[in-house]
């Protein structure tokens, strides 16, 4: 009996910290940018799901795992929208969502750190090294923001194009409640 009530203990701390650590997710704002015709343009991708671990003091442990819903995808133009949600962009049909996994934390200072993520869209998967800010804005609640920049024919997103550029600007911010 007191070998079991010692296994339990360990065990019911350790459940207890993996439970305080997950998070709920209160707000997000992802938001792309390209040039097309040398103009800045882009919009926002909505309907984030994550499931998220992420304690800055045990970094080892931290998880990060989201899904978009690319058929969220807002430009405030309706027709380019079905577009981009069409088979030669998103093929949001076939592939509904993005998908972003965590594979490694590095906390550089202060509230910055460093995460290496395996990012797929269209079945086509890419590793990114994606710098964030962790920032605790009260005891129950922290923000998350971060963005990298992607090359949209890696994912077979839109063809060669003279006017429209390659490189897209990812910008993501995202409140949550511990």
């Amino acid at each position: 009996m007191k070998r079991i009530v010692a296994l339990a203990i360990p065990l019911l701390i350790f459940v207890n910290i993996a439970i305080a650590q997950k998070v709920v997710i209160l707000k997000s704002n992802i938001k792309f940018r390209l040039k097309n015709l040398g103009v800045n343009t882009g919009g926002t991708i909505n309907g984030l799901q994550a499931n998220m671990a992420f304690n800055p003091d045990n970094l080892d442990s931290s998880t990060i795992e989201a899904i978009l819903d690319v058929k969220s995808v807002n430009t405030d133009n309706d027709l380019r929208d079905s577009h981009l949600r069409s088979d030669e962009f998103f093929d949001v049909t076939k592939y509904p969502s993005i998908t972003m996994k965590s594979i490694s934390f590095k906390h550089k200072s202060g509230d910055n750190y460093t995460g290496q993520f395996s990012l797929t869209i269209k079945d086509k998967t890419k590793v990114f090294e994606v710098p964030f800010t962790y920032t605790t804005a009260t005891a129950n609640t922290a923000t998350f923001k971060g963005g990298l920049k992607l090359n949209r024919l890696d994912f077979g997103i839109g063809g060669k194009s003279l006017v429209m550029g390659n490189e897209v600007s990812v910008s993501i911010e995202v409140d949550v409640a511990k």
